[in-house]
């Protein structure tokens, strides 16, 4: 394996990593920032009032996106194996 293709084998692993983590952080911080600004509109300071609609939220998209999560990571996976029994 050359210095090409381990460049590529990484970029396509940083992007994969993004594919998959990227959908979950954004919902959590979406839903971070919609329960911030209800807290200083209505001037409720709980600190604790963010944690539990977070989680729910992250927990209902990784429900709902694990199978693209799991596609992502597979299909990535493969063309690594791939590489191994070629010998590259």
């Amino acid at each position: 394996m050359n210095g090409a293709e381990l460049i590529d084998l990484a970029r396509e692993g940083i992007i994969t990593f993004f594919k998959v983590g990227m959908p979950v952080m954004i919902i959590g911080l979406l839903v971070g920032v919609v329960i911030s600004l209800f807290q200083a509109l209505t001037q409720i300071q709980e600190q604790t009032l963010v944690y539990v609609p977070k989680v729910a939220a992250i927990f209902g998209s990784l429900l709902l996106l694990l199978p693209f999560m799991s596609d992502a990571m597979a299909v990535y996976m493969a063309r690594i194996a791939a590489r191994i029994a070629a010998g590259n």
